[in-house]
This record gives structure tokens, C-alpha cells and sequence, in this order.
């Protein structure tokens, strides 16, 4: 099924499988690398965490570490998408308001940091876009939905 708003060359992309993975790899790719370098620098990941105010840092670090790279890791396999995604979603709010408080900032500082506060919920956007679009997904392979979508009954 072509979109009217999409040409076919478009939606013959954006049916391409792969797409749908890299798509999905890339979204996180900035989780994955995060996680990893907390990981083999956690000394230095638990005093970052504390320079945010987050305290004791270890265990935010440790935190930091298990959603960064199980919830990249769900995105990417595909499986319990919303949980992987709401996770790093939550962890993504959480560093704004710590990171990104750019309402106590004035100046150049105030303007740099107000973009990354709204890049991060851009983010944040995204993690929700991947968790309906795999929910859809999953749901229309499923012999029960896609009975029900052919006989007109919602779900």
C-alpha cells in the first residue's frame, strides 16, 4: 500500500527492512557508546553523576549503565520495545533536568545549553515514535489482530 503523500521511490525506502533496523541502532548508537564508556571508566562515570548532583554516584552510574545498554539492547532486538525505550526515555528526562538546566544559565551558555535540552526532548520523541510504530508492527503480525483488522473489529 502506497502513500498519496509519499512518492514511490520514497515509500519503497521506507519499506525497505534494513531501514527499519538501522533506523532502530541509530536511534540508540548515543546510549550504546555512553553506556560502554561508563562502563570501562565507572570511576569516572560515578563522579560525573555526582557533579549533576546525583548522589551516591555509583549507584546512579550503575543505573546509568543497565538502561543505557539494556534498553538500547531491546530497541535494537526488537523485543519489549516500549520498556527499553521508556527507560532510556526517563533517563533521557532525568539529564535534562540535571544537565540541561539551562533556566538557571545566561548568555551564550543559556543559548547552547537550551539546545540541548530541546534536542534531548527531540530525543525523548523519537524513543516514543520507535515504541508505537513496534507496537503497530507486532500487532499486525499477530494472527489475532490481523483476523480482527479483516472482520472491521479494533482491538
Amino acid at each position: 500500500m502506497m502513500s498519496e503523500d509519499s512518492p514511490g521511490w520514497v515509500s519503497a525506502i521506507l519499506r525497505w527492512p534494513l531501514l527499519w533496523h538501522a533506523a532502530r541502532l541509530a536511534l540508540v548508537s548515543a546510549y550504546v557508546i555512553g553506556g560502554f564508556t561508563k562502563l570501562l571508566d565507572f570511576a569516572a562515570a560515578a563522579v560525573e553523576q555526582e557533579h549533576l548532583g546525583l548522589h551516591p554516584g555509583w549507584l546512579w552510574a550503575a543505573a546509568a549503565i543497565v538502561v543505557e545498554l539494556g534498553g538500547s539492547l531491546l530497541v535494537v532486538i526488537n523485543r519489549f520495545v516500549w520498556l527499553g525505550a521508556g527507560g532510556l526515555g526517563v533517563l533521557t528526562f532525568v539529564a535534562m533536568l540535571t544537565a540541561n538546566a539551562f533556566w538557571t544559565m545566561t548568555g551564550h551558555e543559556r543559548f547552547m545549553t537550551t539546545n540541548a535540552f530541546f534536542e534531548h526532548l527531540g530525543l525523548i520523541a523519537g524513543l516514543v515514535v520507535v515504541s508505537i510504530v513496534s507496537d503497530a508492527r507486532s500487532a499486525w503480525r499477530s494472527p489475532v489482530a490481523r483476523s480482527q483488522a479483516t472482520q472491521g473489529v479494533s482491538r
